[in-house]
């Protein structure tokens, strides 16, 4: 039997863009794939939206962050492979099914990611981006954005093997939950575009630059890395003092 993939969305007024997110996790070729919404009580149309839509399960509630909203989503799947997908970001068509192709077929396999494309807010290509330097060496010591969230899918066991997403990281909480999967389980490179992050001033890691750079170097630190290495360098010089 085909595994289920559960895709948890976190939500909080993107009235503007969670249909598309939507709509990508629809338009797949693969069928056995549930969608979660987990609303922080949104006061935008995100809400109107929801209710008109067939196909998805939501609940809105507040919560308390990103990372609050997607444990509870993941609480609730259940689907034997979790991804979640942020609600301005959305799915290039057709691409869920040859990620659950290698799942079913490799079940030795606990982690897969793919590569993403950063947009804009109307969908113009910013930057085409791979994550082909994916180890754990490379994310502890030279750089946090190796892998990148929307296109990462895992088993459910390791998931809450490693105890799932430590809510009190604010910003960094994915980096976190990466190095933690990767300390147990080689992931697979698929090498193929599968889904798209819009880049945008208001977004979480623009507005909150700064705190995303220390709880980064935090983590990093944390796991091995040391004060010279290019991960803790680059957020001290980039994100924390605004030097390019």
């Amino acid at each position: 039997m085909k595994k289920k993939l559960s895709i948890i969305t976190p939500s909080y007024n993107q009235g503007s863009f969670i249909l598309d997110c939507i709509n990508s996790v629809k338009n797949q070729n693969y069928e056995n794939i549930e969608h979660i919404i987990i609303d922080g009580g949104s006061t935008d149309t995100t809400l109107e939206i929801l209710k008109k839509t067939n196909g998805i399960k939501w609940i809105s509630e507040p919560d308390k962050g990103p990372a609050n909203a997607i444990n509870k989503g993941f609480r609730l799947a259940t689907g034997e492979v979790f991804g979640w997908l942020n609600s301005d970001d959305y799915f290039k068509e057709n691409t869920l099914g040859d990620v659950m192709e290698i799942f079913n077929a490799n079940p030795e396999i606990k982690i897969i990611i793919g590569n993403i494309n950063f947009v804009d807010e109307n969908k113009n290509l910013i930057v085409e981006t791979k994550s082909d330097e994916m180890t754990l060496t490379n994310l502890i010591h030279k750089s946090a954005d190796i892998i990148r969230q929307p296109s990462t899918f895992f088993d459910r066991d390791l998931f809450w093997k490693v105890g799932g997403i430590d809510e009190k990281y604010k910003c960094a909480f994915d980096y976190d939950l990466f190095i933690k999967l990767f300390k147990i389980s080689k992931p697979y490179y698929l090498d193929k575009l599968i889904a798209y992050t819009r880049d945008y001033p208001s977004t979480i890691s623009r507005t909150f630059i700064k705190k995303q750079g220390w709880e980064i170097i935090k983590i990093a630190l944390k796991n091995g890395a040391k004060l010279y290495d290019k991960i803790v360098i680059y957020n001290l010089v980039r994100k924390i003092f605004g030097i390019r």
